[in-house]
C-alpha cells in the first residue's frame, strides 16, 4: 500500500529533494498534497507530475494565477495562506507530513498536523528551536513519531537505541567548521557575503550557509538535539569534523560511541526518513572510505564563534529565550546578506538582543509568536545603528 505525502515547502531545496525520493519510488508514495508559496513555475510543474489532491500558496491572487494555468482544473483544490497550510496538513488522506518550509510560518501547521495524529518528517530548524518543549509535549500527548532530516539530527535518531536510552553518557554533533574555521579572528572583520556563502562541502540556501558560517547552525542543532531527543545541555557536545562524513555520535556509558556516516546528500536521511522504521534498498551515493582516507576532528573554539555558547545560554534560561535567539538571528543574517552589517556584528547583535530580553517561562504559542515579533522589530533596529 502506498504512503499518502504531503510536502510543506516543496519548491524548496529539501522539499525538492524529497520530491526527488518520491519520484523515483512511484510504487511506494503518492502526493496528495503540496505547498509552494510564490514559486508558481515549478509548482505548476510538481502539480503537473504529482497530481495532487490539494496546493497552497501564498495569497488569493497567486491561487487564482495559478488554477488559471492548470490543464485539469477541477482535479486540483487550490488554496492559499495560513488557512491553507493547516487544511492540507492535517486532511484525513495524509499518512505523514513533510515540513519543508523554512521559518516560523512552520509552527502552527506542524501544531496541527500533530494534533491530527500526522507523522512528521522535519526539516524545519526554527520551530524546534523556538517552540521545542511545546511541540515535543504535543508530539508525546499525541502518540505522533517526528522524524529529523536535518543529516545531524538523522545522525543522533539513527544510533539511538531505545533500550540504552538511560546509557547516554554524550551525544556529539559535528560542524564542519564552516569556510572561515582556518582564519584568524582579525581576518573575520573583512569577510563578504560571497565568501560567507561559499559552504566548502555543502550546496545550501543562503540562510543556513551563514549560519554555517558563524557556527550558529551548530548552536541551534544543539537546542533542538536538547528537545528532539530529550538529552540536557551538559550531555551534548560540538566536535569540528571538517570533511563532514560523521554526522553525529552517540557515546554510551560502557565507552562505546556509535556513529553515522553517510555522503553529502540529503537525499539520504530523507530516503531513510520517508521509509521509517523500515531501511529499504536505493541508489543513492555510497562513501569510498579508502579514498576518503582520513576521517578528522577538532575541539571547537568558542572564543573565535561565540554563536555555539549563545545556544548553550538559551536551553539554560530556557523559556522564550531560544525564541528571541532564533529571531534575532534571522534579521541579523538577513542585515549581512544585504550588506547592512558586517559578519562578525552577526552573532554580536544576536547577543544585546538576548541580553535585553525579559524572559518568559512556559510560553503559550501565542508568547511565542509575539516574543519573535517583538525580537524581530527590536534586532532590526539595532541593525540599522551598526549600518556599514
Amino acid at each position: 500500500m502506498k504512503k499518502r505525502v504531503t510536502v510543506l515547502g516543496s519548491t524548496g531545496s529539501v522539499g525538492r529533494q524529497a520530491l526527488d525520493v518520491i519520484q523515483r519510488e512511484p510504487e511506494s508514495f503518492e502526493i496528495i498534497a503540496l505547498s509552494g508559496w510564490k514559486n508558481t513555475n515549478l509548482l505548476l510543474e510538481q502539480i503537473k507530475y504529482f497530481k495532487p489532491k490539494y496546493v497552497v500558496v501564498k495569497d488569493e491572487k497567486t491561487s487564482k494565477e495559478l488554477k488559471n494555468q492548470l490543464p485539469n482544473r477541477d482535479n486540483c483544490r487550490i488554496l492559499f495562506g495560513e488557512y491553507g497550510l493547516i487544511k492540507i496538513a492535517t486532511i484525513k488522506e495524509n499518512d505523514f507530513v513533510v515540513v519543508a518550509i523554512i521559518g516560523m510560518a512552520a509552527l502552527k501547521p506542524t501544531i496541527e498536523a500533530i494534533s491530527a495524529k500526522k507523522r512528521i518528517i522535519l526539516a524545519n530548524k526554527e520551530i524546534i528551536v523556538s517552540a521545542g518543549e511545546f511541540v515535543m509535549k504535543e508530539a508525546k500527548k499525541n502518540e505522533v513519531e517526528i522524524i529529523p532530516v536535518d543529516s545531524e539530527q538523522s545522525g543522533i535518531f539513527q544510533c539511538l537505541q531505545s533500550r540504552y536510552l538511560d546509557n547516554i553518557e554524550k551525544i556529539i554533533i559535528t560542524a564542519s567548521g564552516g569556510p572561515f574555521y582556518h582564519l584568524k579572528e582579525s581576518a573575520l572583520d573583512s569577510v563578504t557575503v560571497e565568501e560567507a556563502l561559499n559552504h566548502p562541502n555543502w550546496k545550501m540556501g543562503k540562510k543556513i550557509s551563514i549560519d554555517s558560517a558563524t557556527l550558529m547552525n551548530k548552536g541551534l542543532e544543539v537546542i533542538e538535539t536538547h528537545w528532539l531527543f530529550n538529552i540536557p545541555a551538559n550531555k551534548i557536545e560540538v566536535l569540528v569534523h571538517p570533511q563532514s562524513y560523521i554526522h553525529a555520535l552517540v557515546q554510551y556509558d560502557d565507552g562505546s560511541i556509535i556513529a553515522q556516516l553517510s555522503d553529502h546528500d540529503m537525499h539520504i536521511p530523507l530516503h531513510f526518513a520517508l521509509h521509517y522504521p523500515e531501511r529499504l534498498k536505493n541508489d543513492l551515493p555510497r562513501m569510498n572510505l579508502s579514498k576518503i582516507g582520513q576521517l578528522t576532528f577538532r575541539k571547537l573554539d568558542s572564543k573565535r564563534f561565540p554563536s555555539v555558547d549563545l545556544c548553550y545560554e538559551a536551553i539554560k534560561q530556557s523559556g522564550t529565550f531560544s525564541v528571541v535567539l532564533n529571531a534575532a538571528n534571522e534579521i541579523a543574517v538577513n542585515a549581512f546578506l544585504n550588506q547592512m552589517i558586517r559578519f562578525k556584528d552577526i552573532v554580536k547583535i544576536v547577543s544585546i538582543v538576548m541580553s535585553k530580553h525579559q524572559n518568559m517561562l512556559n510560553p503559550s504559542i501565542s508568547d511565542i509568536f509575539y516574543q519573535d515579533r517583538e525580537a524581530r522589530k527590536s534586532t532590526m533596529k539595532i541593525c540599522n545603528e551598526y549600518k556599514m
